[in-house]
């Protein structure tokens, strides 16, 4: 495995190495010593798998104390552009966001560390996408910040090939803007 980290500090892409031959392939996706050598926890709580249409836009989440959550995301169907948005109070890089393309042909993997909201947008249809997080799903701990905050400037548009509108949840459409998210998360 090959972790390639960004200049906004916290999230990792996760490169595996894929054995292949004519019975098809092979790969690990994840391994506690490897990860704890990463500075990535090694303990998950619950794993979770969603399925999306095309032009699926689910963002941008994170949980806040004391059930903070670290992810673990990849896909086994499908692409995504998946995304993450530093709200730790006094970073160097609040506000700023970065994104990677995850599919199955790639097979990469992204740690998205606690104080980082989430979302992605689905590029083929039946996407499914996998994720273990280091807390267990907890509603009332659960927050958001807007996919579409122009503060964030994240250009969602471009990456659909077409003019398609975004499938969001109404809930998406109701969290905050960034300026209003009171984040618990300190740098």
């Amino acid at each position: 495995m090959q972790f390639k980290k960004f200049p906004i500090e916290g999230p990792v892409l996760i490169e595996p190495k894929v054995f292949g031959d004519e019975r098809g392939f092979f790969l690990e996706t994840f391994k506690t010593s490897i990860f704890e050598k990463e500075n990535i926890p090694a303990h998950f709580t619950q794993d979770n798998h969603s399925r999306s249409s095309r032009g699926v836009l689910r963002g941008m989440h994170l949980q806040v104390p004391p059930y903070e959550q670290g992810k673990l995301v990849r896909v086994v169907r499908g692409k995504v552009i998946d995304v993450v948005v530093d709200v730790r109070v006094g970073s160097p890089n609040y506000g700023k966001w970065l994104s990677v393309e995850l599919s199955e042909e790639n097979k990469n993997i992204f740690w998205v560390p606690p104080g980082f909201a989430h979302g992605f947008l689905t590029l083929e249809d039946k996407t499914d996408f996998l994720y273990k997080v280091t807390q267990e799903y907890n509603p009332q701990n659960e927050v958001g910040i807007r996919w579409d905050d122009p503060a964030l400037g994240i250009p969602w548009k471009t990456w659909l090939s077409d003019d398609s509108e975004f499938i969001v949840s109404q809930r998406d459409q109701e969290t905050p803007f960034l300026v209003n998210f009171k984040s618990p998360f300190v740098y």
